[in-house]
């Protein structure tokens, strides 16, 4: 049965985001990749890495996790914003932040209480922060995005501060306000965050040089890099370019001491990061088993095993309201076959592709006039 996604029938919930790769796209890369399969199947980052542990091909594990440090992860340590902004293509991903911010905040201050949300996501970029940052700027909005840290000069993050709230009260105190608040979660880690003792210290005006990887490794990569996007290419194409054993630990070193998880492995390196990360998979869990919450997923193919598993499980809530957005029939398709045992969830398209553009002009929008053509919200198969 084919239902609207209707933001009158959710405000008042509590909502959670689930915001992958795909919000990004256009500013930074995703994990897809053009090469094919021998079997023609679809592959990306996270498909070869699994396929190349399991053959137990160090040298092609180790090209491959090359490649996705230069392609997905140089770009995001490297990003400026101002750089961003002058550019048409990457300042329209940035707009698509705004939108979806200001559209949140809307629909947070219709509430009379419990003005916040919380928005999950496996990025590592600070497009959220930084767009945050910018519409407080310009002012007109007074909102709080808390993304788990305090601190003056050091931002120190901890999970117990997306607990707090902030509000406003009168002189003499005898009423108060609360102001809209955004908890940001970066499930995946994010390069913003440096481990510091037995903590994790949070810092967005850093521009990552000191942990750069040496570029003089990556010029193995000639030839590798262009067959992984190269859609005539399978698998069977890829050069098995020769890696030297100490070449392949001054990479896995450099690459470990990232915070960020790791994709097939599902985890960090570093046990701060790692104790942080399954805390905010259980704030996950408890906020999807609350009473009357909705889910709303974008950007985000389900990947990683251990929300994937997480997710299923908080279904078992008959109050929780699913919704996950696809990008296009075939991710419909897979992602249905994930989830098709489940009569809370909901499978959101349009007739060409949902994009962020296209998922804050016609499906998460206060703007009726922007919906010409209604979201199509795809029911069960037959």
């Amino acid at each position: 049965m084919s239902e609207k996604f209707s933001i009158s029938d959710i405000y008042d919930k509590n909502i959670n985001f689930l915001i992958g790769s795909g919000a990004s796209f256009g500013l930074f890369p995703t994990l897809s990749l053009d090469i094919k399969g021998n079997d023609e199947s679809v592959q990306t980052i996270e498909t070869l890495a699994t396929i190349f542990d399991k053959d137990a091909d160090k040298t092609l594990y180790s090209l491959l996790f090359m490649h996705y440090y230069k392609s997905c992860i140089e770009p995001v340590m490297t990003f400026d914003l101002e750089e961003a902004k002058s550019d048409q293509e990457n300042s329209k991903v940035l707009k698509n932040y705004e939108c979806f911010i200001v559209t949140l905040l809307s629909i947070l201050q219709r509430r009379k209480k419990d003005k916040k949300c919380n928005i999950f996501t496996t990025n590592y970029d600070g497009c959220f922060t930084h767009v945050a940052d910018d519409i407080l700027q310009r002012g007109g909005e007074d909102f709080i995005v808390n993304d788990g840290t305090r601190g003056f000069s050091k931002r120190y993050l901890q999970a117990k501060n997306f607990n707090s709230f902030v509000c406003q009260t009168g002189v003499f105190e005898r009423h108060y306000t609360e102001i809209p608040q955004i908890n940001l979660i970066h499930l995946h880690g994010s390069v913003y965050w440096y481990q510091d003792g037995e903590s994790i210290r949070v810092n967005y005006s850093n521009k990552n040089t000191e942990r750069k990887i040496n570029n003089d490794l990556f010029q193995k990569l000639e030839g590798f890099s262009e067959v992984l996007i190269d859609n005539t290419k399978k698998i069977s194409d890829l050069p098995n370019n020769e890696l030297l054993q100490d070449e392949m630990e001054k990479f896995w070193s450099a690459y470990n001491k990232l915070p960020i998880v790791n994709p097939t492995k599902w985890k960090f390196h570093q046990t701060v990061f790692e104790e942080h990360y399954y805390q905010m998979l259980r704030l996950l869990s408890y906020e999807l088993e609350k009473p009357n919450s909705i889910f709303i997923t974008f950007g985000f193919s389900f990947a990683d095993e251990h929300i994937l598993n997480l997710v299923k499980r908080s279904l078992a809530n008959p109050s929780l309201q699913m919704f996950i957005c696809c990008f296009n029939q075939d991710e419909y398709l897979k992602i249905h076959s994930l989830f098709k045992l489940y009569k809370n969830v909901k499978y959101i398209t349009v007739d060409s592709f949902l994009d962020f553009t296209a998922f804050n002009e016609k499906i998460f929008t206060l703007n009726p006039l922007v919906q010409e053509t209604p979201e199509e919200v795809v029911g069960e198969q037959e």
